[in-house]
């Protein structure tokens, strides 16, 4: 009589998605939420099966949609035994009870779920502190709902990290933990500090950018180092650091963590120490994917972010990416209708960028590496300009004739 087979792979979660269309977001904005939500859940490990949407002038206070459309959802869950519910906004603690009295499944905000994600990618001893002391911080006002929540399920999405134990449900413990992690991150961003004074006076560029635009593929085209890049979101949470050269100027390159609509503030707040490479470079190369159908929202969500983080003006220069997926759509001639982001040609948009932003911009791509040489053309001219003016009694050891080499 043979062994009995008993399946070591975990099942893969069912998920639907909640958003709601308001006076903030139409309805147009709500898809495009959601589209990013279920890019969210995938990188979780999750399947979004069903999405739900309602117009309301604003969220219910009870259960963040009406009583209507939250029992049709609830009908759908139990009908289809989904596990998982998941809502395009950060609920309150009360949202968050109500509606796990009404489903049988976890409950999940947008929120809980970009943590739930920062949990599994981080890596370094650093990533981990920073991202146990966002994942207390939100659970310290929700821990009613935490605890009854564990006592019927462990595990899953949601459920890493903190709260895997009944006894961290007591609040005094858990602030103790908060306090002890501040600590633990400030002796470690001190050390950070030493690290980048350490460095010298180098001249500093900062990748910055939307969460999968491909900063880590041109970190590695850069600097010739191999960065964990991959097609999911924040693939990458702990800011590298590499020595670049280009001719014969040297210069220190970062890639920081990705950022995305709505991220959480406990996030921002931990993350400080990460975000110190953004306020401390010379010069910000904000990286767009331009083959993004909402590049342009993108863009504004990146900006609003780093003047959270510092209100100083930084030479700034948008490097778009991905030209080599960019899909555009001819009109037809007899089609009258205003032209959209999507009729326009690569060659079209180029030229209204940089005549209506007055940003300098590069139009590349890192994967099939075109337009590399005058991207690196570019970042030479910048930062010899600002070593230039830090250090004017040895600039002449710094030469143009390589950039002749390149386009002869």
């Amino acid at each position: 009589m043979g062994q009995p087979y008993y399946s070591t792979e975990k099942e893969i979660e069912q998920a639907v998605l909640i958003g709601v269309i308001n006076q903030e977001q139409d309805e147009q904005q709500v898809e495009e939420y959601l589209d990013e939500l279920a890019f969210l859940t995938e990188t979780a490990g999750a399947i979004p099966v069903k999405r739900f949407t309602q117009k309301l002038d604003k969220p219910h206070p009870k259960t963040f949609v009406g009583t209507g459309k939250i029992n049709e959802i609830a009908a759908y869950v139990e009908e289809h035994e989904i596990k998982l519910i998941i809502f395009d906004d950060e609920l309150t603690p009360s949202q968050l009870r109500n509606i796990e009295r009404i489903f049988n499944s976890r409950v999940l905000d947008r929120t809980n779920l970009i943590l739930d994600i920062f949990a599994q990618r981080a890596q370094t001893a650093h990533a981990k502190v920073q991202v146990e002391l966002a994942q207390y911080q939100y659970l310290l006002p929700r821990l009613t709902r935490m605890w009854t929540h564990l006592e019927r399920q462990r595990g899953g999405i949601g459920l890493r990290g903190p709260g895997e134990t009944e006894i961290e449900t007591d609040r005094r413990i858990i602030r103790d933990k908060i306090s002890r992690l501040k600590e633990q991150l400030e002796k470690i961003d001190r050390q950070m500090s030493t690290q980048r004074k350490n460095r010298g006076e180098m001249v500093r560029v900062a990748l910055v950018g939307y969460t999968n635009v491909g900063k880590s593929t041109i970190m590695n085209l850069l600097s010739k180092s191999e960065v964990f890049a991959e097609n999911k979101l924040f693939a990458t949470l702990d800011t590298t650091v590499r020595k670049v050269v280009i001719g014969n100027l040297p210069f220190l390159l970062s890639d920081t963590v990705g950022f995305i609509r709505k991220l959480p503030h406990d996030l921002v707040e931990s993350f400080k120490s990460t975000l110190d490479e953004v306020r401390e470079a010379d010069i910000l190369l904000h990286v767009v994917d331009i083959s993004h159908p909402n590049f342009e929202e993108q863009i504004e969500v990146v900006k609003q972010t780093l003047y959270e983080i510092d209100k100083t003006e930084k030479p700034t220069f948008i490097v778009f990416n991905k030209i080599d997926a960019y899909q555009f759509i001819k009109k037809d001639e007899d089609d009258l209708t205003p032209k959209t982001i999507d009729n326009y040609s690569l060659e079209e948009l180029r030229k209204s960028w940089m005549a209506k932003n007055n940003l300098p911009c590069i139009f590349i791509s890192a994967k099939e590496k075109n337009n590399i040489d005058e991207f690196r053309n570019l970042i030479y001219d910048k930062v010899r300009e600002i070593h230039a003016k830090r250090y004017p009694y040895n600039n002449f050891l710094f030469d143009d004739s390589w950039k002749k080499e390149i386009e002869e």
